[in-house]
């Protein structure tokens, strides 16, 4: 008789047990569960300005409202950009190892050139 009872209650207990607390989707804590949902999409994207006088990458796709960093590493580089409403303001100078950020809040296509080297040119396209 007490095999008949016991069946049922461990059943009930293992199936409570087992099942989880449901809903959400995959969380910054490395898997699903019920933590808050996190955009995969990051918020900063980055130009390189190469010592091989190119930027990489040459076409950057981004979206509104996101931040751009230019990157200048060993040789001297700066940013100028083709003029446009919703542009963001030129890096002018010769920036060496050091990095600088600008917004694109505006979707559109933005061409830039390195005025230290005239055949590096660039575009950001702003979804």
């Amino acid at each position: 008789m007490h095999r008949r009872i016991l069946v049922p209650v461990v059943t009930v207990l293992m199936t409570v047990s087992c099942s989880g607390g449901g809903g959400g989707g995959y969380n910054a804590g490395g898997g699903y569960g019920t933590g808050p949902v996190v955009d995969p999409t990051p918020g900063t994207d980055e130009v390189v300005a190469t010592s091989a006088l190119s930027f990489n990458p040459a076409t950057l796709n981004t979206t509104a409202g996101h931040t751009v960093n230019f990157v200048f590493a060993s040789v001297a580089h700066n940013v100028f950009f083709d003029a446009k409403p919703g542009v963001p303001a030129d890096i002018p100078g010769s920036n060496v190892s050091t990095s600088v950020t600008r917004v694109f809040a505006t979707a559109g296509s933005y061409t830039f050139t390195c005025h230290i080297h005239p055949t590096m040119r660039g575009t950001v396209v702003v979804q």
